[in-house]
């Protein structure tokens, strides 16, 4: 059953809404450039995972430069449960209802991957101070649709919100599927057709005018909870799938095996611009950056999608020396793409670097910027790297406030405008603990980087260090970071 606290008027789908006035967001991703810098930045904290037997709660950071309490938490809005695991977060409302004037991005939705609870949080009260407005029961979720694991969130134009769910409730990927919720959060049913399931569930994307959806593959969550080992690659139990579905109808329309070169393909996202017919997929395991596009001589019916495929990035494994392996993939966890569709960033978790590609052209990115930003071949690690004439080599790792910068760089959010590009660095609780155990002990941060839009180019900040090691209730995980006005990966334009 879902559990109100205090509850407000919820948004209106609004499907009948006027064409005079504007609803939440902007008409067009370039118009949304133009709108107001940001000066809070909501994100999720955890400490489910860490040993630390307290809630994960929503962080409310200062980014505005001229306030005294610039790049400090200035609030925590506590969950009402120990155990959830906070990761992806989206809005009840963005840009795809911007012609509904009735909508409100009001709700910020927040799925927790390990209990499966699905909180909404008003923050239109106070955005400074947001509060619980309501939570989706997980027992109801398996009851009526059997999905648990709960990952990314999208708004959709009639007011609806789509959530990926990555397996049932014993952790099995065969579960998974899409959670569609009323805009009350009122659970409706599954949204994709009966037997249209994906293999493997994740991130997910549409594009409504080439009325397709494309969603990505991570893993079973019965092997990814434990830690990442090998093996269960080996077996089966992660994927390397891209499924395509009709939009809105829900029915899968081709399975694209992206293979060796695709394994555990996260995040997705398709060019900003509505009437493009290409994105990208990060093959985080490979390490490629893949570009997906509508072949030529395809008509745009449904049953006609063809989508082809091109790795357009790679990022080499390096040789190295006190490591688990004996090579390290870069791991490709997070990008994004500027909301003028010119620039694509991306992360290497491991190697710790943060990169810049220029995709005026999107079948050539080409490299514009690159800054190391922790990972483990920083200097002082006992993890080398051997380069191509035997040497060893680590990466210079700079101190912003006097704070070594710790773990790698993971979720990465951009400005509107497209000039600053902000940075946590904490993947999921079990993998940080096997990969950056000192994170649990140190806890995450916040970081910022300038962004050079012209020639490309990214450096460091120096006024801004967001330390999680130093919450009240002791360090946390920060992951997903996201705007009160939206950004470019939470808003679709239709």
């Amino acid at each position: 059953m879902v559990t109100n606290t205090e509850v407000v008027a919820p948004a209106s789908n609004g499907v009948d809404g006027g064409c005079c006035k504007s609803g939440p967001g902007y008409a067009t991703p370039l118009a949304a450039m133009s709108g107001p810098s940001e000066k809070l930045i909501y994100v999720t904290a955890v400490y489910s995972g860490t040993g630390r037997e307290k809630p994960d709660y929503l962080a409310t950071v200062d980014v505005d430069p001229n306030s005294p309490t610039y790049s400090t938490v200035i609030h925590r809005l506590p969950m009402p449960f120990v155990g959830d695991e906070l990761h992806h977060s989206g809005w009840n409302s963005c840009s795809s209802c911007h012609g509904d004037a009735s909508a409100d991005r009001r709700y910020l939705v927040l799925p927790s991957l390990i209990s499966g609870r699905i909180y909404a949080i008003d923050t239109k009260a106070d955005p400074r101070a947001p509060s619980l407005y309501k939570y989706v029961d997980p027992k109801e979720i398996a009851e009526k649709t059997g999905l648990a694991y709960p990952h990314t969130a999208h708004c959709l134009a009639s007011g609806e919100i789509l959530v990926s769910c990555l397996g049932d409730e014993e952790g099995n990927a065969k579960g998974n599927g899409f959670l569609l919720l009323d805009s009350d959060f009122n659970i409706k049913n599954r949204w994709e057709k009966e037997g249209h399931s994906p293999l493997f569930g994740y991130d997910f994307w549409y594009q409504p005018r080439h009325k397709t959806m494309i969603s990505t593959s991570w893993g079973a969550p019965k092997a990814f909870t434990k830690g990442f080992d090998l093996q269960h690659v080996a077996d089966g139990l992660y994927g390397s799938h891209l499924h395509v579905y009709s939009w809105p109808g829900g029915e899968m329309k081709q399975l694209i095996d992206l293979g060796e070169t695709g394994m555990l393909p996260l995040e997705i996202r398709f060019l900003h611009d509505p009437s493009k017919d290409t994105g990208y997929v990060g093959g985080a395991l490979s390490s490629n950056m893949i570009r997906f596009f509508k072949n030529s001589d395809e008509t745009w019916g449904h049953e006609a999608i063809q989508i082809d495929f091109q790795v357009v990035i790679q990022v080499k494994p390096l040789k190295v020396e006190n490591w688990i392996l004996p090579e390290m993939p870069g791991l490709i966890t997070d990008f994004l793409i500027s909301l003028d569709d010119r620039f694509l960033y991306f992360v290497n978790w491991l190697h710790g670097d943060i990169r810049q590609y220029n995709i005026e052209d999107p079948k050539n990115p080409v490299l514009t910027g690159q800054i190391w930003v922790g990972g483990l071949l920083q200097k002082g690690s006992p993890v080398k790297a051997v380069g191509e004439d035997g040497n060893t080599f680590q990466y210079d790792v700079p101190q912003i406030k006097g704070k070594s910068l710790r773990g790698g760089p993971q979720m990465i959010q951009l400005s509107l405008d497209g000039k600053r590009l902000y940075a946590t660095n904490s993947l999921f609780s079990a993998w940080d603990r096997q990969f950056y155990p000192e994170l649990m002990d140190k806890g995450s941060h916040i970081i910022q980087l300038d962004v050079d839009t012209e020639k490309g180019g990214l450096s460091i900040n120096p006024d801004l260090f967001v330390d999680f090691g130093d919450e009240p209730d002791g360090p946390a995980l920060a992951h997903e970071m996201r705007y009160p006005g939206g950004d470019c990966t939470s808003d679709i334009w239709i």
